[in-house]
């Protein structure tokens, strides 16, 4: 009876763990609240520690194999995404930025001098609103990336809907992807390589119930990758790798430029005015036939996300 009394603390408290370790390796979660928190697995794998040592201290075996074999899980869950992968080849380059306005708060101007400073060819925004549009305008974006598709409010859409792209290469279509916010899609020229189609993603945040089963359905009517064009996929997802939405959406045919730069572990968003806490919830995917020769995450003011930037190579027609 003592040794059952013994390991059920440290079997307690190793419950946790345990199951988001489950969670993380089978992709089971499912719903609410379970996707939201699977966002917090980094934080987990850092804390895993915590009922290791409680277990080795109070001697018990079994808790100590359940807590070990939680936090090799989720540590290696972590680590794998700071690898990075093979080198990008020769080919036609496309340069992208990706940027979350807040709410078309942050500031335009550090925006278009990201663009001029990493010579952009693509600028994908959402949460972008009216006046935002306009002093994107004033600050003199369209002199750098004269071709625009603005997609604006819908009846009944939530503040901040809409989005755009901006790009310097000639717009073949123009179209959009399904959701509650705005996600402009362009199909572009790119000289010496095939057509490239760039959606500006921003899916809904599975922060209730039923916004969880919006973000799952919007997450899987985004476009997979094809044969007949390239794709790149860029913006907020809302999504961490974490989330096995996220995985099977790569398995259809995409990588992150962030893992395959080794940078993927950089957080993409913080809250408002607290340093925690830190997820990366924005990517840039790219076709796997898309090579990514640099990626890099910036700072921008006045909003809670951080702005991306990814060169991609693309095999040469």
């Amino acid at each position: 009876m003592s040794t059952v009394r013994r390991d059920l603390l440290p079997l307690a408290l190793a419950t946790p763990w345990a199951v988001c370790a489950g969670l993380r390796a089978t992709g089971a979660e499912r719903g609410w609240p379970l996707v939201p928190a699977m966002s917090f697995v980094p934080y987990a794998a850092a804390s895993a520690v915590l009922p290791l040592g409680v277990a080795l201290a109070r001697r018990s075996p079994v808790a100590t194999a359940v807590s070990a074999a939680a936090a090799g899980v989720l540590a290696g869950a972590v680590a794998a995404r700071g690898r990075g992968g093979a080198a990008a080849g020769p080919g036609p380059r496309v340069r992208i930025v990706s940027a979350n306005l807040l709410h078309g708060r942050a500031d335009p101007r550090a925006v278009v001098d990201l663009v001029r400073r990493l010579d952009a060819d693509v600028l994908c925004l959402v949460e972008l609103t009216p006046a935002a549009d306009e002093a994107f305008r004033a600050s003199g974006l369209p002199e750098l990336l004269p071709h625009e598709h603005v997609r604006g409010h819908r009846p009944g859409a939530p503040p901040a809907a809409g989005g755009a792209v901006w790009t310097r290469l000639e717009v073949l279509e123009r179209g959009g992807a399904p959701g509650r916010f705005e996600q402009p899609v362009v199909r572009l020229a790119v000289p010496g390589a095939p057509d490239l189609e760039v959606t500006a993603v921003h899916t809904d945040p599975p922060v209730t119930r039923s916004r969880t089963r919006r973000w799952e359905r919007e997450m899987a009517q985004l476009p997979g990758a094809t044969d007949d064009v390239l794709r790149v996929l860029a913006g907020d997802f809302n999504a961490t790798p974490d989330h096995a939405t996220f995985r099977r959406l790569l398995a259809r045919g995409y990588a992150d430029a962030g893992a395959r730069t080794g940078r993927a572990l950089v957080h993409t968003w913080s809250p408002e005015q607290r340093p925690q806490p830190r997820l990366t919830i924005d990517h840039v995917l790219a076709d796997r036939r898309v090579g990514v020769a640099a990626f890099s995450v910036h700072d921008l003011p006045g909003s809670d996300h951080r702005a991306l930037a990814a060169e991609l190579v693309l095999p040469a027609r």
